[in-house]
C-alpha cells in the first residue's frame, strides 16, 4: 500500500509512539489524522508536524467519538491505514502486601482502554477500509499495538499484560476474518521505547532498563516503532502477525 496521497489515523498520536508515527507519515505524504484525548497536546503537536495534518480529540473506547475521527479522516482523503497506539498501564498486584485482593474496578478499567479500545478501533476502521476500491490487491492495513508484556509480564503488570496478550491473540483471527475484504491485520510489540511514560521515572531506572536490553543496549526510539508501522502499511505480505521491536529482550519477573 501507498503511504503518499493517503489518509492515515494514527490512536495516540500526540505523544510517544503515535507522534514519531504521525510524524513520519506525514512526510511521506499521508494526510494523517492524529487522535488523543481532549487534554492532551494534539492540537499543538497537530501544527507542528504540518501538512494536512488535523487532531480529533477521541476516547478509542467510544463508539459514537472515533466515527467522528474517521469522518475526519475521509475528508483528507481515501482511508488506506490505521495505527492504533493509544492504551495505558497502571501497576496492579493479584493481591496486595496486606493479602487483600487486587482491584476488580481498576483491571477492568485497564483491560476497557487497552484490548475493548483496540477492537473499537479494529472494527470501525476496518469497515471503513472495506468500502474503498482494491488497489494493488488490497483496501488497506489496521496496525495495532502489544507490548512484551503479552509474552513476559512482570509482576503489577496483570491487567496490562491480559490486554496486551489479547491483541495478540486478536491479530491472526482478523486477518482472517478480513482476508476476503483485502484487509490486513497486524500488531507491533515494542520493548521498552523511551515515551513519556519512561520519561517519569528516574535516571537510574531508565539507566537499568536500556542495559536490560541485549543489543542494541539502550531504549528503543519512537522513530524506529514508526519506521515499523511505516513498512507494514507498505510490504503487502505482512498479515496476521504481531511482531516484537525488543532488542531481543526477555523481561524478568520484576
Amino acid at each position: 500500500m501507498q503511504i503518499a496521497n493517503c489518509a492515515v489515523v494514527v490512536t495516540g498520536g500526540a505523544s510517544g509512539l503515535g507522534r514519531a508515527t504521525a510524524e513520519l507519515l506525514t512526510r511521506q505524504g499521508a494526510h494523517v489524522v492524529i487522535v488523543d484525548l481532549p487534554t492532551s497536546d494534539g492540537e499543538r503537536v497537530a501544527r507542528q508536524i504540518g501538512g494536512q495534518t488535523q487532531f480529533v480529540a477521541a476516547d478509542v473506547t467510544s463508539e459514537a467519538q472515533m466515527i467522528a475521527v474517521f469522518d475526519a479522516a475521509e475528508t483528507l482523503g481515501t482511508l488506506r491505514a490505521v495505527v492504533h497506539c493509544a492504551g495505558r498501564g497502571g501497576p496492579l498486584r493479584v493481591a496486595d502486601k496486606q493479602g487483600l485482593p487486587g482491584s476488580l474496578e481498576q483491571y477492568q478499567a485497564i483491560i476497557h482502554v487497552n484490548l475493548v479500545g483496540s477492537f473499537n478501533v479494529l472494527r470501525l476502521g476496518a469497515a471503513r477500509l472495506a468500502k474503498t476500491e482494491i488497489v494493488d490487491g488490497e483496501r488497506g492495513v489496521v496496525v495495532l499495538t502489544a507490548s512484551v508484556a503479552a509474552f513476559e509480564g512482570q509482576i503489577g503488570q496483570i491487567p496490562y499484560a491480559s490486554a496486551k496478550a489479547g491483541i495478540v491473540c486478536m491479530t491472526i483471527v482478523a486477518a482472517r476474518d478480513l482476508a476476503g475484504r483485502q484487509i490486513r491485520v497486524c500488531t507491533i510489540a515494542p520493548g521498552t521505547f523511551d515515551t513519556p511514560i519512561l520519561a517519569r521515572v528516574s535516571g537510574e531506572i531508565r539507566e537499568s532498563l536500556a542495559k536490560a536490553t541485549p543489543h542494541p543496549s539502550r531504549l528503543g526510539r519512537p522513530s524506529e516503532f514508526a519506521m515499523l508501522a511505516a513498512h507494514i502499511i507498505e510490504n503487502p505480505m505482512l498479515n496476521g502477525e504481531t511482531i516484537r521491536l525488543d532488542g531481543a529482550i526477555r523481561m524478568p519477573p520484576r
